[in-house]
């Protein structure tokens, strides 16, 4: 847990995927559509992806991946994350961690 936490803080927009998920390839591509430069952290790349894994599970965050955290702050997955996008929160929470300027 505190490895993910110690990540998900290093950067305004963290997102923590695996290389085969299409969902966390959607939610990236949203964060740079609109102008924002995560850091990604894929987790079957990872040493430690299978335990980042279950830390993020102890988060809320099932399935696992995606996981996106803004301003260190865990905001869920990538149902969260679209809802956030469609009521229009998801750019101002972003321009808020300063993940964005406009």
């Amino acid at each position: 847990m505190d490895k993910v936490r110690d990540l998900a803080s290093k950067k305004a927009a963290v997102i923590f995927t695996k290389s085969s998920c299409y969902m966390c390839y959607s939610i990236k591509t949203l964060f740079y559509e609109l102008g924002a430069s995560p850091a990604i952290h894929e987790l079957d790349h990872d040493p430690s992806g299978r335990d980042m894994e279950w830390a993020l599970r102890g988060l809320g965050c099932d399935p696992s991946v995606p996981a996106v955290f803004i301003g260190g702050r865990f905001v869920g997955s990538a149902k969260d994350v679209i809802s956030l996008h469609v009521d229009g929160s998801l750019k101002q929470m972003l321009m808020d961690a300063k993940a964005i300027w406009f």
